[in-house]
């Protein structure tokens, strides 16, 4: 396998996976207080999103990465 195809595969993988999540989450820690004794710990979840045209131009690219690597 050459690199452009490799390149290729990867661009068309990072696309489809984007267009089929459009964001990723996670969980973080936010503003703690103290009190004496008490403490307070609040987890909150955070969204990343990930725009569509970002998808669609990864899978474009690849897509003619894939079928130009001949000729490059």
């Amino acid at each position: 396998m050459n690199v452009t195809k490799i390149i290729a595969i990867t661009l068309l993988s990072i696309g489809a996976a984007s267009l089929f999540y459009a964001g990723m989450t996670y969980t973080g820690e936010a503003d703690t207080g103290a009190a004496t004794s008490l403490q307070i710990r609040m987890m909150q979840e955070q969204k990343i999103n990930i725009p569509i045209t970002l998808g669609i131009g990864c899978l474009l690219f690849g897509s003619l990465l894939f079928t130009l690597r001949n000729k490059l």
